[in-house]
């Protein structure tokens, strides 16, 4: 048997949307198109969770609370899969 693609970590980007106030969300794009299908609900979130610890990093104070509150509501959600 011959292995000729090695896993790679899921690739996420997190976006908050457009909207204002504290209507704000925080929404994510996929960019791995090969097994994307494949994907396990825990690895999702593991990307979702990495994406929004990226935004985090580049945010302003507005919306700095918002991008708190998905990370750890996708943290609680981690921790009632395991």
């Amino acid at each position: 048997m011959n292995i000729t693609e090695t896993e790679v970590p899921l690739d996420v980007v997190a976006k908050t949307c457009s909207c204002s106030g504290e209507n704000r969300k925080v929404t994510y794009l996929i960019l791995d198109s090969y097994h994307s299908l494949c994907r396990e609900k825990k690895d999702i979130i593991i990307g979702e969770l990495m994406a929004c610890e990226k935004l985090l990093k580049y945010t302003v104070d507005m919306i700095e609370n918002i991008i708190e509150k998905e990370i750890n509501e996708l943290k609680l959600i981690l921790d009632l899969i395991h």
